[in-house]
């Protein structure tokens, strides 16, 4: 019995040194996953925070365009405006000629 009492006795201090190995294995996975988790998050945080600066800039260029197009239609009213007025004060003033040469002989 001495020497079946030594070999359970050396299959479980074996066990339990494969219980210790299995038991830090799995601290090292849950440490290894959890690391993962916050690379994961920090990744997550960041491309947030690039698509958030992303969006101000595009509504920047936006405004930008917005403002240029008003800007650029504003001028081109001013120009038609200008050009009606100089055809209107023309015609004006040939009607003010037709009329004198109407009214005086």
């Amino acid at each position: 019995m001495d020497v079946s009492s030594r070999v359970l006795s050396e299959l479980a201090s074996r066990e339990a040194a494969l219980d210790a190995q299995i038991e830090t294995a799995r601290a090292q996975a849950q440490e290894t996953v959890d690391a993962a988790q916050a690379q994961a998050a920090s990744i997550l945080r960041d491309a947030q925070d690039r698509v958030k600066a992303m969006q101000a800039q595009q509504d920047q260029q936006l405004a930008r365009d917005v403002q240029q197009v008003r800007e650029d239609a504003s001028v081109q009213a001013q120009t038609q405006a200008q050009a009606i007025r100089a055809r209107a004060e023309a015609k004006l003033g040939e009607a003010v000629d037709t009329i004198m040469r109407a009214v005086l002989p």
